[in-house]
Formats: structure tokens, C-alpha cells, sequence
């Protein structure tokens, strides 16, 4: 791992990651793709609050890579996954940081998912009465 060369061009940049005290599932037409106590909810700037998951509270037989990768300067290397749900097979759906720069060693071999792109996809964190506003 090493450095985000983001943080030096653009310092005012601000990506906060938290690790969420409640569960969240991640369902494809009522088929329970992620369900996990251990998320770490990604809130950056200009872009929609992002779930990820371990590894091994995914359903990666689900999961087929790609050969699709992004560069973040910030995060590192985005590698993508292929998600097929039944007959639905839905292309660069899911991506993981396999080697995040420092800042964001804590998402290394995590999962997110593109709900905003694929209406199919829904993230539902769960909210239990003692969370809930009155």
C-alpha cells in the first residue's frame, strides 16, 4: 500500500468512512445477495453514501470478475464483478479495493455495490425502534 496521490492535488477532497453499528442487506428481487453486521459506510464528496462489504458476507458465487478497472486517486485500483441473479446478469455491478492506498486500508477486500445505477439493486440498512427518530 502506499500514499493517495488525491489528497496532495486535492486537499479539500473529503471521503469519511464509518463503521456501521447495524445490519445491511443488499437484495436483487427478493434474493439476499449481502447481508452483514460489519459494513463500513463510504460518504465522499459528490457521490452517493457507498456500503461495503467483507467478502464473506457476499454471496460470491453471484460474483464473476471482470476485466473492467478504475483508478481512483484517492482509494487505488477499483477491480468490477459481473452480478448474475437468476436470468439477470448485471455488468460492473459490484467493485473491491484488493490494495486501497493508506487512507483507506479499511475497505481492502471489501465489496460495494452500484444501486444507483441498477434500479434492481437495493441497499437496505436496517433501523432498529431504539435508532428510530420519534
Amino acid at each position: 500500500m502506499s500514499k493517495a496521490p488525491g489528497y496532495q492535488k486535492y486537499p479539500e477532497h473529503k471521503i469519511q468512512e464509518n463503521k456501521l453499528a447495524q445490519r445491511v442487506k443488499v437484495e436483487i428481487d427478493g434474493n439476499v445477495i449481502a447481508d452483514s453486521n460489519n459494513v463500513i459506510r463510504v460518504d465522499e464528496d459528490k457521490y452517493p453514501p457507498r456500503f461495503y462489504f467483507p467478502r464473506a458476507d457476499v454471496k460470491m458465487n453471484q460474483l464473476a470478475r471482470s476485466t473492467t478497472t478504475t483508478q481512483c486517486p484517492f482509494k487505488g485500483t477499483a477491480n468490477y464483478f459481473n452480478l448474475t441473479v437468476g436470468n439477470k446478469k448485471l455488468d460492473d455491478a459490484v467493485w473491491t479495493y484488493e490494495d486501497p492506498y493508506d487512507e483507506h486500508r479499511d475497505l481492502k477486500d471489501r465489496v460495494a455495490f452500484y444501486d444507483d445505477k441498477f434500479s434492481d439493486i437495493h441497499v437496505r440498512p436496517e433501523t432498529s425502534r431504539a435508532n428510530a427518530l420519534p
